[in-house]
């Protein structure tokens, strides 16, 4: 009985840390989950038997999940696995749609020419859509050109500009880092962008239709 109880204590330190590490990221999936993860002391676990305290931890259980509905968004967002490039959009608790996404490839590109290094990441955190627009045109920053190996035009030269590279709509988050559709649909589901989240036409257009100014992005 004392074996199982140590065992216990330990199942229950490591979900302690797992809630910890969700709350600011992935919280809201647990809405559809029907795993809870008891926050309770060692001393509320058990009785001085070494039995469990059947009643304290259906208490503690029930208390957690007051405290996730309130920390979950009523409205519509969407949740980013930049580890196996998925995405879930939720309405309030209930998950509309998931799928393949691809995000950042993880590499640094460095310019000896400008002393300049550019890190290709998807940042991970909670964001807002700051911004929405249908047929975006792609802005093509220096990367782009360096990357290519080609020289880079000044502000404003007609070569910057490329219509139908980022899908038929594109979600800003800001600090350049947008959602938005891509050409390159069979890499959808791997790590290769130089940091926005790609989504392929059906669900960008389901995306775009359902999260609103202000909507949150969650992405970890």
């Amino acid at each position: 009985m004392i074996r199982k109880f140590f065992i216990y204590l330990t199942i229950l330190f490591v979900g302690i840390l797992f809630f910890a590490s969700m709350v600011l990221f992935a919280i809201p999936a647990l809405q559809e989950s029907t795993l809870v993860l008891p926050l309770i002391s060692s001393d509320q676990a058990g009785n001085a038997d070494g039995t469990i305290d059947q009643a304290s931890l259906e208490s503690d259980i029930s208390k957690l999940q007051t405290k996730l509905d309130k920390l979950t968004p009523t409205d519509a967002y969407i949740i980013i696995n930049t580890s196996e490039n998925h995405f879930y959009l939720y309405q309030g608790k209930q998950m509309i749609r998931h799928g393949l996404c691809s995000t950042g490839k993880n590499e640094r590109l460095v310019s000896e020419e400008r002393k300049k290094e550019y890190v290709f990441y998807t940042p991970q955190g909670v964001k807002t859509v700051k911004g929405k627009q249908k047929n975006p045109v792609w802005a093509k920053p220096n990367w782009a050109f360096i990357e290519d190996g080609m020289p880079i035009p000044p502000p404003g030269d007609p070569s910057r500009f490329e219509s139908g590279t980022l899908g038929a709509y594109k979600l800003t988050l800001g600090d350049g880092y947008m959602i938005h559709g891509t050409i390159y649909k069979r890499f959808i589901g791997q790590s290769v962008t130089h940091g926005c989240v790609r989504l392929l036409d059906e669900d960008l257009e389901a995306v775009y239709n359902t999260l609103q100014i202000g909507s949150k992005v969650y992405i970890y």
